[in-house]
């Protein structure tokens, strides 16, 4: 039998990214900030606050990467994402797409974990995390499961250009997540946070590479990386992700909301 490749699930592994938008750049592609596979180097998400207890400001044990703002003691990087997990097949398509796109971008590295973001990365005071959960949790207690389908290729970079990840852009289910993220929009403007893009391009990120190369791999390689998707057996059942949790990780503790 053949089953959907994507489906939501729980873990208590690292995955992160900020979300997208549409627009952000000169020629209206998509932009969004997205996370990284975890490295040897300890580190988090490229450009965000170390987790409480970091104080290392060498470059060498960040990964090269540079800060979005300043860390600060008792502050907790803080970021809502649906998780997923792959099956098989979907590592089959990852490997032949990221294979291929390195040919262009030589450097270019396969994401190891999976999520599709509902917020930016946020910083959260300690004492407000447990009011935090609590509010995403009764925000987010009468949403439903549902799916979407994640099939077209997008490039995207993060907001200060550091880095460029391609993606798998919703082209079904935008609807539920525009829903869900007006709730957790909700949430964060009561503890006067920054919102999510306004008209984000809902992606789950699968390679990454340093520094602004989305002008290689835009135009003919994003074409060629669409025909591979679109010609892989199975593509419409393996990029139907159905979303069965929604997770909240601030600094290294993970929250959970099952969707009914």
């Amino acid at each position: 039998a053949m089953r959907a490749a994507l489906v939501g699930y729980s873990s208590s592994e690292e995955e992160e990214e900020e979300g997208g938008r549409r627009g952000g750049g000169a020629h209206g592609s998509p932009r969004a900030s997205a996370g990284r596979p975890r490295l040897p180097a300890p580190a988090g998400l490229p450009g965000d606050p170390e987790p409480e207890e970091a104080v290392s400001e060498d470059r060498y044990q960040h990964g090269g990467r540079v800060r979005g703002f300043p860390h600060e003691r008792g502050s907790w990087a803080t970021h809502v994402y649906l998780p997923c997990r792959v099956q098989e097949e979907f590592l089959e398509l990852l490997e032949l797409l990221v294979t291929h796109a390195r040919t262009y971008v030589s450097s270019l590295a396969a994401m190891e974990e999976f999520h599709l973001s509902l917020s930016q990365c946020v910083v959260l005071r300690y004492h407000w995390i447990d009011p935090f959960i609590r509010s995403l949790k009764d925000r987010l207690a009468s949403f439903h499961r549902f799916f979407c389908v994640a099939d077209q290729v997008k490039v995207y970079t993060n907001q200060n250009k550091t880095r460029t990840f391609i993606g798998l852009e919703v082209s079904a289910g935008h609807f539920q997540l525009l829903e869900l993220v007006s709730e957790v929009d909700r949430v964060l403007e009561e503890f006067d946070l920054p919102t999510f893009y306004k008209d984000p391009s809902f992606h789950i990120s699968l390679a990454w590479c340093v520094g602004d190369l989305s002008g290689r791999l835009e135009g003919q390689c994003l074409r060629e990386l669409q025909d591979i998707v679109d010609g892989f057996e199975d593509s419409a059942l393996l990029l139907h992700v159905q979303w069965e949790q929604i997770c909240c990780k601030s600094g290294n503790k993970h929250f959970f909301f099952p969707l009914r």
